[in-house]
């Protein structure tokens, strides 16, 4: 494959720092991308991803599905030859663990609490 069919990506987190640029073929998956971010989460950054499911990869305003390809994401307008295409990365919060919000909410209830946690 020539370098000229490689898609230039880079990952903007959301403080602002980039990851990348790195360029991929078009025939890669996001599940595949998501997996590098994981893998080369800078060490300095807290609450880093665990596994590609903890990661939301963005490009134009839309999530991207993990079993879509790099060319399907790309947009055929505004889409520069050489140019490199900024997706940001959105972390989904951290499940609550099921056994402890039951715990919580027995707690308020026997102290006359009568909100939920979600």
């Amino acid at each position: 494959m020539a370098s000229d069919d490689l898609v230039e990506l880079r990952f903007r987190l959301s403080d602002g720092t980039d990851m990348g640029p790195s360029k991929y073929s078009p025939s890669t998956n996001v599940a595949i991308l998501k997996e590098k971010i994981v893998a080369q989460w800078p060490k300095d950054k807290e609450n880093g991803p665990k596994t590609i499911n903890d990661v939301k990869l963005i490009n134009a305003g839309k999530v991207l599905e993990n079993n879509r390809t790099v060319a399907d994401c790309r947009l055929p307008v505004g889409d520069l030859a050489g140019g490199v295409i900024t997706m940001h990365v959105v972390l989904r919060p951290p499940m609550p663990d099921k056994k402890n919000d039951k715990l919580l909410n027995d707690s308020a209830k026997k102290n006359g609490c009568s909100c939920s946690i979600l």
